[in-house]
């Protein structure tokens, strides 16, 4: 018993304390069908082993740490904080949720979204990318307003770049966020295959550079092939596509390691 308890309370530990509860504010309990999911909200809920240890605790403790909502313009709430509670608490048979109720613009919002949910204990790198992505973007345009309007600019993020501040909230370099990030460029398709280990980071990241067209014809390719680009061949497939050579034919003889037929170009008279 000892031990099952534990469990539950380490779940209830990792899930429930992603974002600090506002002082002095009182919760209030809100239906769930009024809750609706962060638009471009980048973190997956999956009904796993962890979230069935959630739902259980919260059907024996209920909401440890209640949710953060602001108001949605069309009527009810947009969930800033809490989408794997509210799961829970859908799991765990329950109608309504506490919540904090916050005024907040889009890129307040945003950074608690992100904030509350880096704290994950396993995080896929599509999720970080796009948390990374729309965070940077949330710090830019605080930034940018800040420095429009006050005499001495930028004094909520005290004269530091947005780029330099994420770095050392996330303890990631520069170069890493920057690849990460990179990955938004990513088919889907791709991008999933980075998720599930079936295509490396950095080879991906070359790989972000391709047109969307070139990505989907690529995908093509390596179903065929049944392979996938090591870094050295993302990077050879990157040049194609920016000298404008990138073909079917050329990403065959690229993952194939042969070096592709010349590209012949045959321009008429008139337009020589």
């Amino acid at each position: 018993m000892r031990g099952s308890a534990g469990k539950i309370q380490l779940a209830s530990l990792e899930d429930f304390f992603g974002a600090p509860p506002p002082d002095g504010e009182a919760s209030q309990e809100i239906p769930l069908a009024s809750l609706h999911p962060f638009k471009g909200h980048p973190f997956h809920v999956t009904d796993d082993e962890k979230m069935q240890e959630m739902a259980e605790s919260v059907a024996q403790h209920g909401i440890l740490v209640p949710g953060i909502v602001r108001p949605r313009p069309e009527g009810s709430y947009e969930l800033v904080s809490g989408h794997r509670r509210k799961r829970a608490c859908e799991l765990a048979g329950l109608d309504t949720m506490p919540v904090f109720m916050r005024e907040l613009d889009d890129d307040e919002a945003v950074l608690i979204m992100v904030d509350s949910n880096l704290q994950r204990e396993r995080i896929l790198p599509s999720e970080k990318a796009f948390a990374y992505r729309m965070k940077l973007d949330a710090m830019k345009h605080q930034g940018q307003r800040l420095n429009s309007t006050c005499a001495t600019p930028l004094h909520k993020l005290n004269g530091q770049k947005s780029r330099d501040i994420l770095a050392k909230q996330t303890g990631e370099s520069h170069e890493q966020i920057r690849k990460y990030i990179r990955l938004t460029y990513l088919l889907p398709a791709l991008l999933q295959m980075v998720d599930e280990n079936k295509l490396v980071l950095r080879p991906a990241v070359e790989l972000s550079y391709l047109t969307q067209e070139e990505q989907a014809l690529l995908l093509e390719v390596m179903g065929r092939l049944g392979v996938t680009p090591t870094l050295k061949q993302a990077q050879r497939l990157k040049a194609y596509s920016q000298d404008g050579q990138l073909t079917a034919a050329v990403m065959d003889a690229v993952l194939a390691d042969r070096k592709p037929a010349a590209v012949q170009v045959t321009l008429k008279k008139d337009r020589l």
